[in-house]
Protein backbone atom coordinates (compact mmCIF):
# COMPACT_ATOMS: atom_id res chain seq x y z
CA UNK A 1 0.00 0.00 0.00
CA UNK A 2 3.00 2.37 0.95
CA UNK A 3 4.47 2.29 -2.58
CA UNK A 4 1.07 3.53 -4.37
CA UNK A 5 -0.02 5.76 -1.53
CA UNK A 6 1.08 8.47 -4.04
CA UNK A 7 -1.47 7.23 -6.52
CA UNK A 8 -4.22 6.87 -3.68
CA UNK A 9 -3.70 10.87 -2.90
CA UNK A 10 -3.95 11.70 -6.57
CA UNK A 11 -7.76 9.81 -6.29
CA UNK A 12 -8.26 11.86 -3.42
CA UNK A 13 -8.39 8.74 -0.69
CA UNK A 14 -6.77 9.43 2.64
CA UNK A 15 -5.49 5.80 4.37
CA UNK A 16 -5.74 4.56 7.31
CA UNK A 17 -3.87 1.29 8.66
CA UNK A 18 -5.34 -0.52 11.92
CA UNK A 19 -3.09 -2.98 13.09
CA UNK A 20 -3.80 -5.04 16.56
CA UNK A 21 -0.23 -4.84 17.35
CA UNK A 22 0.84 -2.37 19.94
CA UNK A 23 2.38 1.05 19.05
CA UNK A 24 5.67 -0.08 20.09
CA UNK A 25 5.48 -2.76 17.73
CA UNK A 26 5.19 -0.56 14.91
CA UNK A 27 7.92 1.76 16.66
CA UNK A 28 10.29 -1.19 16.30
CA UNK A 29 8.54 -1.80 12.49
CA UNK A 30 9.35 1.40 11.67
CA UNK A 31 12.91 1.25 12.81
CA UNK A 32 13.84 -2.02 11.03
CA UNK A 33 11.72 -2.33 7.88
CA UNK A 34 12.53 -0.54 5.23
CA UNK A 35 9.30 -0.85 3.53
CA UNK A 36 7.74 0.47 7.00
CA UNK A 37 9.77 3.82 6.42
CA UNK A 38 7.87 4.66 3.43
CA UNK A 39 4.56 4.56 4.98
CA UNK A 40 3.32 8.19 4.35
CA UNK A 41 -0.44 7.57 6.52
CA UNK A 42 -1.72 7.10 9.65
CA UNK A 43 -0.86 3.41 11.03
CA UNK A 44 -3.60 2.87 14.28
CA UNK A 45 -2.78 0.15 17.45
CA UNK A 46 -6.01 -1.80 17.91
CA UNK A 47 -4.48 -3.33 20.91
CA UNK A 48 -8.38 -3.25 22.87
CA UNK A 49 -9.27 -4.90 19.50
CA UNK A 50 -12.67 -2.36 19.39
CA UNK A 51 -12.24 -1.49 15.88
CA UNK A 52 -11.49 -4.91 14.99
CA UNK A 53 -14.48 -6.25 16.38
CA UNK A 54 -16.58 -3.19 15.18
CA UNK A 55 -15.40 -4.26 11.56
CA UNK A 56 -16.07 -7.71 11.96
CA UNK A 57 -12.44 -8.88 11.05
CA UNK A 58 -11.20 -9.95 14.47
CA UNK A 59 -10.20 -13.60 15.20
CA UNK A 60 -11.19 -13.77 18.24
CA UNK A 61 -8.72 -16.91 19.03
CA UNK A 62 -5.96 -16.01 18.13
CA UNK A 63 -6.21 -12.32 19.30
CA UNK A 64 -5.53 -10.94 16.22
CA UNK A 65 -7.27 -9.49 12.96
CA UNK A 66 -7.70 -10.79 8.74
CA UNK A 67 -5.95 -8.72 6.54
CA UNK A 68 -9.09 -6.52 5.24
CA UNK A 69 -9.45 -3.49 3.23
CA UNK A 70 -12.60 -1.54 3.66
CA UNK A 71 -13.26 1.52 1.22
CA UNK A 72 -15.57 3.71 3.07
CA UNK A 73 -17.42 6.82 1.37
CA UNK A 74 -16.52 10.08 2.46
CA UNK A 75 -19.99 9.67 3.64
CA UNK A 76 -19.34 7.38 6.02
CA UNK A 77 -20.78 4.01 3.59
CA UNK A 78 -18.63 1.20 3.36
CA UNK A 79 -18.51 0.73 -0.52
CA UNK A 80 -16.26 -2.08 -0.65
CA UNK A 81 -14.72 -4.96 1.54
CA UNK A 82 -12.26 -7.56 0.79
CA UNK A 83 -11.01 -10.29 3.67
CA UNK A 84 -7.80 -12.16 2.13
CA UNK A 85 -6.43 -14.99 3.48
CA UNK A 86 -3.03 -14.87 6.02
CA UNK A 87 -1.16 -17.21 3.22
CA UNK A 88 -1.99 -13.91 0.40
CA UNK A 89 -1.27 -10.66 -0.06
CA UNK A 90 -3.22 -7.56 -1.03
CA UNK A 91 -3.90 -6.76 -4.81
CA UNK A 92 -3.33 -2.81 -4.75
CA UNK A 93 -4.10 -2.32 -8.43
CA UNK A 94 -7.32 -3.94 -7.66
CA UNK A 95 -7.58 -1.48 -4.71
CA UNK A 96 -7.14 1.51 -6.80
CA UNK A 97 -8.92 0.12 -10.01
CA UNK A 98 -12.03 -0.12 -7.45
CA UNK A 99 -11.98 3.27 -6.12
CA UNK A 100 -11.15 4.61 -10.05
CA UNK A 101 -14.87 2.41 -10.69
CA UNK A 102 -16.56 4.01 -7.58
CA UNK A 103 -15.27 7.69 -8.58
CA UNK A 104 -16.19 6.79 -12.34
CA UNK A 105 -19.69 5.66 -11.01
CA UNK A 106 -20.80 8.77 -9.05
CA UNK A 107 -19.16 11.06 -12.05
CA UNK A 108 -20.89 9.32 -14.72
CA UNK A 109 -23.90 7.35 -13.44
CA UNK A 110 -22.66 4.87 -15.11
CA UNK A 111 -22.30 1.09 -13.77
CA UNK A 112 -18.57 -0.44 -14.12
CA UNK A 113 -18.66 -3.89 -15.92
CA UNK A 114 -16.33 -6.88 -15.30
CA UNK A 115 -12.66 -6.01 -15.97
CA UNK A 116 -13.01 -2.29 -16.23
CA UNK A 117 -10.30 -0.13 -16.47
CA UNK A 118 -10.02 3.63 -16.43
CA UNK A 119 -10.54 5.03 -20.22
CA UNK A 120 -13.26 2.36 -21.10
CA UNK A 121 -16.66 2.94 -21.26
CA UNK A 122 -19.44 2.13 -18.31
CA UNK A 123 -22.35 0.56 -19.07
CA UNK A 124 -26.19 2.33 -18.43
CA UNK A 125 -27.35 0.43 -14.79
CA UNK A 126 -31.00 -0.63 -15.96
CA UNK A 127 -32.68 -3.64 -14.37
CA UNK A 128 -34.36 -4.72 -18.08
CA UNK A 129 -30.51 -4.57 -19.55
CA UNK A 130 -29.23 -7.42 -17.90
CA UNK A 131 -28.38 -10.46 -19.62
CA UNK A 132 -28.62 -8.80 -23.01
CA UNK A 133 -25.16 -6.71 -22.54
Amino acid sequence: MASHHHLLEQLGVKVLAVSTDSIFSHKVFAEVSPSARTIQYPLLSDRSHHISLQYGVLREELGLAFRATFIIAPGGEVKFVTLYPPEVGRNVAEIIRVIQGLQYEQATGLGIPADWRPGKQGIKRDFNLIGRI
